[in-house]
């Protein structure tokens, strides 16, 4: 069975495996985990900024990161489409009793213009003010998007002259990263806080980071405990990560064009594929799945006329192939 519903569904490799069973630990809600003190310094140096916190979820680290900008009350205002607002389960309101409104873009982009007619500064006692803009790098929905920096430097201006404060929802940042040759320094440059994932596309087993100022991350560590995310041996999964970043970086390449051979064996413009995940249309898309599956390859559907196939570490070149033929007859 060739697995294409999503690069969450990795093995650990055997190397990584070994790296995991080596790590130094302590208790890491006594900050005392030197193997997540180290990745931990690592991201955020790779990202620019002060410090990152290490949470078992990409989920938690966005609540925490989105929490850190927008009080109960304000709003936040994201892509229609985006994780923060779609896949979730509402944690942000149920958490932290932030709203959300949004706009719609079929690539999941940045729309300047529609951004700033939505934006509501302070107005007194009878609006909600915008507090936080957050954008997503890759675009999960929109088939892997990546969002051009050019475009993050231009929201980046207005927001710094509105008030308002930058969430990125880097959970593929990595994908972003080498499908465009733009340094993480640079996407970090353009937002206040970041989360990124490391258990997509970067193969490891569980694992995300917050990343954002020293003052955010010690507010971020206390609202971790608070809502049960505080771990304590936990670098044997830092480690893990820590693996990830020295060796599943620069192969996420392969995948990239792996998901192109995809695309177009499902009739989808491969120039339209930025990085290692494409969305088909489909009216019949459960049926889909189901045939799918009974002829070897797993697909995921993501909406009701919407089927999802994701590359990964665990798919070969061989693997791509012959799902391409398989979904290809289909």
């Amino acid at each position: 069975m060739i697995d294409l519903r999503s690069d969450t569904v990795t093995q650990p490799t055997e190397a990584m495996r070994a790296a995991m069973a080596r790590a130094d630990v302590g208790d890491d809600v006594y900050g005392e985990d030197p193997t997540v003190l180290e990745l931990q310094e690592r991201v955020a140096g790779l990202l620019g900024h002060e410090a990152a916190l290490f949470t078992p979820t990409g989920s938690m680290a966005n609540v925490l990161a989105v929490r850190s900008l927008v009080a109960p009350g304000q709003e936040v205002l994201c892509e229609a489409s985006a994780h923060i607002a779609r896949a979730e389960l509402g944690a942000h309101g149920a958490y932290n009793g932030v709203t959300m409104r949004t706009w719609v873009h079929p690539r999941g982009q940045v729309d300047l213009p529609m951004i700033q007619g939505m934006f509501a500064p302070e107005l007194g006692p009878f609006f909600v003010r915008t507090a936080a803009i957050s954008v997503e790098n890759t675009h999960n929905f929109a088939g892997g998007a990546v969002l051009p920096l050019e475009d993050l430097r231009d929201l980046r201006e207005y927001a710094v002259g509105a008030g308002a404060a930058v969430h990125l929802d880097g959970a593929r940042i990595w994908n972003a990263h080498v499908a465009t040759g733009t340094p993480l320094a640079e996407y970090g440059a353009v937002v206040d806080v970041i989360a990124v994932c490391l258990s997509k596309g970067l193969g490891a087993p569980v694992g995300s980071l917050m990343v954002g100022s020293r003052d955010a991350i010690d507010e971020a560590r206390i609202w971790r405990k608070r809502m049960g995310g505080g771990m304590r041996q936990v670098g044997v999964l830092a480690a893990a990560g820590l693996h990830a970043l020295d060796h599943h970086v620069e192969r996420l390449a392969d995948d990239h064009a792996h998901a192109r051979l995809l695309a177009e064996a499902c009739g989808v413009d491969p120039a339209t594929v930025d990085t290692n995940i494409v969305v088909v249309a489909r009216q019949d898309a459960a049926d889909f799945v189901v045939r799918a599956a009974e002829a070897g390859v797993r697909v995921a559907v993501v909406g009701p006329t919407v089927v999802r196939l994701v590359t990964h570490l665990g798919v070969t070149r061989d693997d791509a192939e012959r799902a391409a033929k398989v979904l290809s007859a289909l």
